[in-house]
């Protein structure tokens, strides 16, 4: 584990600190090691200087406004209004923890602020609570709100004038690292962004596979790894091992391991993604377009219908010939009825169905297509600012939550996922290799903010085993879908 950062270190390695780009702030260390000797001195005197202790040289960058002075927010308090998150700081249990603790004390007497993360309200009101609130105009509270990413309540609030354009605060720049996971991105319209979020995208769909059912096929599980790492994890090699598991182990005529056990519409979604296409688009005008039958979105389609054909179980029918619940293939992959499943990485994670697996489970990215590459869709929560601030108050919401959720110095390629899929029922690889990888390879899906386009009854649903030919089941949204993207785009 990595030693805590000392207070001193060399110059040079300041390169590898923090390093923040707000507009119109001239940046300086926290202070500064004593000048180089001249060139003119004798070599016997740069000796004697290379022996001198070295000066302290803080890990920090201090932020000064454009006459240097150091930005002084006042003594103001903000609170990260969420629904999940406790106000009293936890015991540092970890190396990171501590220096993470160090860094946001620094900030907070280093510009005179307040800031925590806490809870107020709950999942199924954080949305209304904000648009009460705001409509009210606030009160005497700073507050940044934490929504559901694609939530009707909060595309409706902008529309509505409600939230704070932040494209106008000057202290924040979304080329910066930390902004990477594009959330912003989703709630840019007409050059105005309206939503933001700070920090590692968080895993989600992926491929589990029982390593035990794997090698009894004759697949070596590592091998999956190698792919992902070497870049050839294909639609074509994820084909190849799914014929190679799904077996009839008993020789009576019927399949006892399948290939794959899923949620279709969460499949489908990610073979599309996979093969760089996507469901609605935006062009250089930033107006939404429809992508729905684009070649790379309709191959995918094409190609993911016929893997559910060949290696999808499609549930047992109930006693009254009902359909199976929807979860149906979760149970069937825990009870080793399948080799792979393509779910959320929460899935194995403590307290989750897959964390009592009977055993260790891997876990990969979904296979790239062949017009593709490995990525995975963003479905992070989002932050917003209430348009009622006025704009002194809004800029030290954002400077601080932005300084709040900087990368700490020292730990620049830290990623907290990392650290909860080990908690969960993962293998090593899964940890250091996968989790990382779909943080950095992490693209949003657009169709999430468009008024009313319900992805799952009139079209995801409808694709899996033995379903109508996808052009039937286009022209069956076609026009609705296309209205609800015009529609947006007013």
């Amino acid at each position: 584990m990595r030693k805590p950062m000392a207070k001193k270190v060399l110059a040079a390695s300041m390169a590898a600190a923090m390093t923040m780009s707000f507009a119109a702030c001239e940046k300086t260390p926290a202070s500064t090691s004593s000048a180089p000797a001249s060139s003119t001195e004798t070599s016997t005197s740069s000796v004697e200087a290379s022996t001198e202790p070295e000066e302290e040289v803080s890990p920090y960058t201090v932020l000064k406004d454009a006459n240097g002075n150091v930005y002084d927010l006042g003594g103001v308090e903000i609170i990260i209004r969420d629904w999940f998150s406790n106000p009293e700081r936890q015991e540092a249990k970890t190396d990171f923890e501590e220096a993470q603790y160090a860094y946001q004390d620094w900030i907070q007497e280093t510009y005179n602020f307040k800031i925590h993360a806490e809870t107020i309200g709950d999942w199924g009101s954080v949305a209304q609570d904000f648009v009460d609130y705001a409509t009210a105009g606030g009160d005497d509270k700073n507050y940044v709100f934490t929504l559901h990413s694609g939530d009707a309540t909060l595309l409706s609030a902008i529309d509505n004038g409600l939230v704070y354009d932040l494209s106008t605060l000057d202290c924040l720049d979304f080329s910066e690292a930390k902004w990477a996971n594009g959330v912003h991105k989703l709630y840019t319209v007409d050059g105005g962004i309206y939503a933001f979020r700070a920090g590692w995208a968080e895993p989600r769909t992926g491929v589990y596979f029982n390593k035990t059912l794997l090698q009894e096929a004759g697949v070596d599980p590592e091998s999956l790894y190698d792919m992902q790492k070497n870049d050839t994890w294909t639609w074509a090699a994820f084909e190849e091992i799914l014929e190679k598991v799904q077996r009839d182990t008993d020789n009576d005529g019927t399949i006892d391991i399948w290939g794959i056990g899923v949620n279709e519409g969460v499949m489908t979604s990610a073979a599309v993604f996979s093969n760089g296409g996507k469901f609605v688009g935006q062009d250089a005008d930033g107006k939404y377009t429809y992508e729905f039958e684009s070649p790379e979105t309709l191959e995918a389609l094409e190609w993911v219908r016929t893997i559910f054909d060949k290696y999808d179980w499609n549930g047992p029918e109930g006693e009254d010939g009902s359909a199976p619940s929807w979860d149906y293939y979760q149970g069937q992959f825990q009870n080793g009825g399948c080799a792979f499943c393509i779910d959320q990485q929460y899935c194995a994670t403590p307290g989750n169905l897959f964390y009592e697996n009977p055993e260790e489970l891997g876990f990969v990215m979904f296979p790239k297509g062949p017009k593709g590459k490995l990525v995975q869709t963003a479905q992070d929560n989002v932050c917003i600012i209430p348009a009622c601030y006025d704009a002194d108050r809004a800029w030290k919401c954002a400077f601080a939550y932005s300084l709040y959720n900087e990368f700490v110095p020292g730990y620049e390629d830290y990623n907290p996922y990392v650290n909860t899929t080990r908690t969960g029922n993962f293998d090593s690889r899964a940890c250091e290799e996968t989790v990382p990888l779909m943080s950095q390879n992490s693209e949003v899906e657009l169709q999430s903010i468009i008024p009313n386009l319900d992805m799952g009854a009139p079209f995801l649903w409808k694709i899996g085993p033995g379903c109508d030919p996808i052009s039937t089941i286009i022209d069956g949204c076609r026009d609705m879908y296309k209205q609800y993207i015009d529609e947006a785009n007013q």
